[in-house]
C-alpha cells in the first residue's frame, strides 16, 4: 500500500503543529501506528495515564486530522476505537504555488515511458503497487505497464526519452537546456559506497558524465512505498544537468565542454534524452532512476528549456 502522507504549511496548519507537539501525543500515534486501532482504556493503560487525560489527548488529535475514532459495541456498553489516518507529516516551508515563467518551457516525462533501451541484468522496474513484469528480464521492459513504473534499475546499458522540442513549435531560441532527475548507483542490496559513472546524452551527442556515490538504503525514501523492501534502493540524488553557451554543469559544476550549440537543437522536432552507463566506464556500478511514488523528490524525468 502506499503511504498516507499529509503535507502541511507551518503558517496555517498550527491543529497539526499542536497535535504533534505534545511527546505524549506522539507516543500515542506511534503505538497505532505499532499495534494497529485500539479502544481508549488499552491505551491509557499502555501510557500509564488517567483515561480523561487520553481522551483529552484523543481530542487534539483529531481536531488535527491525525486520528480518527468511532465508537464500537462491547460486552458491556460501547467502547471508542482509535486509528491513525496518517503515516507521515511532511512541513512545507518554502511556497509551492509559482507563477509561471515566459522564459521557460517544461515537460515532465514518466520514468517508464521510455522510446528505446538497451540493458544488462540484474535489471527491473516497478510501480508503487508492485514489480513489473519479470526481475532480471532486460525484455521485461517492454512490458506494457512500463507506462506505470516509478522506478526502474539496471546494471549497464541505458533508456532513452523523446521529448517534443516545443520551443521550435513556438519559434522561440533556447539559451539553455536542463534535465533534472533523481538517480543512484545499483548494487545487490545497498551500498553508500558504490560509485558508478551515469552519462548523459541528448540527441546523439555525450554531454558529460556524473559519478554517483552510491546506492542508498540507510533509511526509507520518503515517497517510497511500504511494500518495495528495506534492503532495497531506497532514494537517489536530484541532480541538475544544464547544458548552456559556456558548456555542461551538474548542480552548478561543470562536468564537459559541451555547449549548447553543439546540440543544434534547432534542427530537431524532438529532444532525445539517453539516461545510462557505458560499457567503459571506470565505474559501472548500475543506475537506479526514481520517479512519481519513489525516492525522495516525486517527480518525473523533467527536461525544462530556457528561451530568450
Amino acid at each position: 500500500m502506499t503511504k498516507k502522507f499529509l503535507i502541511i504549511d507551518p503558517e496555517t496548519d498550527h491543529a497539526v503543529l499542536k497535535g504533534i507537539a505534545s511527546p505524549t501525543r506522539a507516543t500515542m500515534l506511534k503505538m497505532l501506528h505499532d499495534r494497529g486501532p485500539m479502544n481508549v482504556n488499552d491505551m491509557a493503560a499502555a501510557l500509564e495515564l488517567p483515561q480523561s487525560t487520553v481522551s483529552t489527548h484523543i481530542q487534539i488529535l483529531e481536531d488535527a486530522g491525525l486520528l480518527q475514532s468511532e465508537t464500537q459495541k462491547a460486552r458491556k456498553g460501547s467502547q471508542k476505537i482509535c486509528r491513525a489516518t496518517v503515516e507521515e507529516v511532511v512541513i512545507v516551508f518554502k511556497s509551492e504555488v509559482r507563477e509561471p515563467r515566459k522564459d521557460m518551457i517544461e515537460v515532465a516525462m514518466p520514468v517508464g515511458l521510455y522510446t528505446g533501451f538497451e540493458v544488462t541484468a540484474p535489471c527491473g522496474l516497478c510501480s508503487t503497487d508492485g514489480i513489473i513484469g519479470l526481475l532480471d528480464v532486460p525484455n521485461a521492459l517492454l512490458d506494457p505497464d512500463r507506462m506505470k513504473a516509478g522506478l526502474i534499475w539496471f546494471t549497464r546499458g541505458h533508456v532513452e526519452y523523446q521529448f517534443p522540442n516545443n520551443a521550435k513549435l513556438s519559434n522561440a531560441a533556447i539559451r539553455e537546456l536542463e534535465v533534472a532527475v533523481e538517480l543512484s548507483s545499483e548494487v545487490p542490496g545497498t551500498s553508500a559506497d558504490w560509485p558508478s559513472d551515469i552519462t548523459l546524452t541528448i540527441n546523439g551527442k555525450k554531454v558529460g558524465v556524473w559519478t554517483s556515490p552510491g546506492d542508498f538504503g540507510d533509511k526509507r525514501g520518503v515517497y517510497t512505498p511500504d511494500w518495495w523492501k528495506l534492503k532495497g534502493s531506497q532514494y537517489g540524488k536530484l541532480k541538475n544537468w544544464r547544458v548552456g553557451p559556456d558548456g555542461t554543469f551538474v548542480d552548478g559544476v561543470q562536468i564537459s565542454n559541451v555547449t549548447l550549440a553543439d546540440l543544434d537543437l534547432a534542427s530537431h522536432h524532438s529532444i532525445r534524452v539517453r539516461i545510462g552507463i557505458e560499457d567503459d566506464a571506470k565505474h559501472p556500478g548500475g543506475i537506479n532512476i526514481f520517479g512519481k511514488g519513489f525516492g525522495n523528490y516525486d517527480q518525473d524525468i523533467v527536461l525544462r528549456l530556457k528561451t530568450e
